[in-house]
């Protein structure tokens, strides 16, 4: 018989896939049952419009056989068989996938889950076996055919004597060598925990003959005497059929969860939150979620497709359900499984399924309930989720004009200036002193920097917390926020901070008039840099600081000005002086003595405040220069 040769890019990615795609040989076994159920779903669905059939959902089974004599492992299925042409097709050529076309030729929805669609998973039984032999009769059909093969040399097809219908896949398993042994694959207990690892759920009987050791009963025995054994052979089914997510949570551990998590998803970390859901009445389905331990390289990109896997009574109808999801919660992965669902629903009426948004809604606040419970019983794992996540909460309190922010405004955390760590807006709150009526926080590209600015310094001399933000949408959120439990969020560098006595702010008044021919001279000197220039009352130490009036801050600024737009914003800027400060006494010699002077003293202040904040200088030349000039 004349062997035929897989095609060279075939013959490329057979070599490939028995050497680096999969990193565990044991996959090879997940990867033959999905096919093998991938087979018997195509012949159920046939059996719905076709009496000829004459099979229920029941009379479909998988069977695996051991023969550790002769080396091979089958895998046996009453699925829709395949033809000549079909065996050629499909094993012939890697990655042509009969699956798919069935998808394709019965018009099923895209989400439809056939596993085998890619028609790549069949060849990881090269992984282990030597020689791979298919013995397949299609549904319809009065001729059975085998293919044969042993790797990338190519293949053989030819009639064979095969009675009912469906497929065999016969594995010759391989020699063990120096560093793989390949006999634990002819191991019963070794396959019957690889189809709970791997198929537990799959919708179909897995059997396979289990040897196994009972108490011998014999008449007259001898009390005394020790007990005899024998062996006995038992045909078991070795999956539950019932997917991990219908489970009642009492039969779980975290082990099971976090093990289908890293399987289901492609993680390699575990998840730092799961949550099992089940919902009855209005709408009907079990959800399992999980929240990851860490944020997707691609997440805060465009690229970052969020959803959950939607299921209709166990079989899958869409990978990546966005409208599961709020745009706030994108980084939830898991899946629904809803009996309120059609099966061929299409995308565009499932964007307007009732039951969908009920169960959106449902998912939204169990996701958000066990987030705060995760806040109020482990900080130190709600922490980890908001360094990885935080980010996107935010976000959502900005977006939409504000309609979720008070749904996450509790979620929140804010970094402490006397507590030292992140705290949320309650515990700020909670802390607050009785004539304070502001919650006052600080912008800046990190916390060691903010913590140093000169704005901040009258505010914690008054014994005041402040929240660092450190995050472009954090001072966006709070103003979108504008106020928590009636308390107004106040920037330490906006306005009139309103800290001082009466006798203080009598004093910076009388000295504001008093040098008012001074800032009106250092304005000028700024040529329209800033709208005003005043003595400070929020400085303690530091000689100049920028503030803004308006709704605008000098932080929204820079964060708006770095979008990619040619349209640029500036915040009305305040140049504000320290009256206790030398450099004060000066500027007031200054503009008596030399006015010149002092408007190369103004530039440089100002520019001196600039760098402060963060915010770049229009020419550094002449920054350095003036540096020089009054240095000599």
């Amino acid at each position: 018989m004349k062997t035929k040769q897989f095609k060279a890019e075939s013959k490329r990615l057979l070599d490939m896939m028995i050497h680096s795609i999969y990193t565990h040989k044991e996959i090879f076994l997940r990867e033959l049952i999905s096919n093998a159920s991938d087979a018997m779903d195509k012949l159920y669905f046939r059996s719905l419009t076709d009496e000829k059939v004459g099979m229920n959902r029941e009379d479909f089974a998988i069977d695996l056989k051991i023969d550790k004599d002769a080396r091979t492992l089958t895998i046996t299925d009453n699925g829709i068989g395949m033809t000549q042409e079909e065996l050629e097709k499909n094993l012939g050529t890697i990655a042509n996938s009969g699956s798919l076309k069935f998808k394709n030729e019965n018009k099923l929805e895209d989400d439809v889950d056939i596993i085998g669609q890619f028609g790549v998973g069949f060849y990881s039984a090269f992984m282990v076996a030597k020689r791979v032999t298919v013995r397949s009769k299609a549904y319809g059909s009065d001729e059975a055919y085998q293919w044969q093969s042993e790797g990338v040399d190519g293949y053989t097809i030819e009639p064979c004597d095969k009675e009912t219908v469906g497929t065999e896949i016969i594995l010759e398993i391989k020699d063990d060598a120096e560093d793989e042994t390949y006999s634990e694959f002819l191991e019963q207990y070794r396959i019957q925990g690889l189809v709970k690892k791997y198929s537990d759920y799959i919708r179909y009987p897995i059997r396979m003959d289990m040897t196994k050791s009972r108490r011998k009963e014999t008449e007259n025995a001898d009390k005394d005497a020790a007990p005899e054994y024998e062996e006995y052979v038992e045909n078991e089914t070795l999956n539950s059929m019932v997917p991990l997510w219908r489970k009642n949570k009492s039969e779980l551990t975290d082990a099971d969860y976090n093990a289908f998590y890293k399987e289901k998803f492609f993680d390699y970390n575990e998840p730092l939150l799961h949550i099992h859901t089940k919902s009855e009445g209005t709408a009907t389905f079990n959800a399992l979620l999980y929240i990851p331990s860490k944020a997707p390289y691609d997440y805060y990109t465009k690229e970052y497709e969020k959803g959950l896997q939607l299921y209709s009574s166990g079989v899958m109808i869409m990978e990546k359900c966005a409208d599961l999801l709020p745009d706030y919660f994108s980084f939830v992965k898991g899946l629904v499984d809803s009996e309120d669902l059609s099966l061929n629903i299409s995308r565009e009426l499932l964007q307007h399924d009732r039951q969908l948004k009920i169960i959106a809604k449902a998912l939204e606040k169990s996701i958000r309930n066990e987030l705060t419970k995760l806040l109020k019983n482990d900080r130190a794992a709600y922490e980890k989720f908001f360094e990885a996540f935080g980010l996107q909460l935010k976000f959502g309190v900005y977006n939409g004009y504000g309609m979720n922010k008070d749904a996450l405004k509790d979620l929140l955390l804010f970094y402490s200036s006397s507590e030292k760590k992140p705290v949320t807006l309650a515990e700020y709150v909670s802390r607050m002193k009785e004539d304070q009526t502001c919650i006052y926080y600080a912008t800046g590209e990190n916390i060691a920097r903010i913590d140093h600015l000169p704005q901040t310094e009258l505010v914690k001399d008054k014994g005041f917390e402040i929240l660092y933000l450190t995050e472009n949408v954090d001072e966006f959120a709070i103003k979108m926020l504008m106020n928590y439990e009636g308390k107004e969020f106040k920037s330490v560098s906006a306005g009139d901070l309103d800290l001082e006595t009466e006798e203080e702010k009598k004093e910076i008044e009388e000295k504001s008039k008093e040098h008012a021919d001074l800032f009106n001279d250092m304005q000028k000197a700024l040529e329209g840099k800033v709208k005003s220039v005043r003595l400070s009352q929020r400085l303690k130490s530091h000689p100049v600081c920028l503030t803004s009036e308006g709704a605008l801050s000098l932080e929204m600024e820079k964060v708006l000005n770095a979008m990619p737009t040619d349209q640029k914003v500036q915040a009305d800027r305040v140049l504000e002086i320290n009256p206790e400060h030398p450099i004060f006494a000066k500027l007031v010699q200054l503009q008596k003595e030399n006015p010149d002077k002092l408007k190369a003293y103004a530039k440089l202040l100002y520019d001196q405040a600039l760098l402060i904040e963060g915010m770049s200088i229009e020419d550094p030349v002449a920054f350095s220069n003036q540096i020089c000039e009054l240095m000599a």
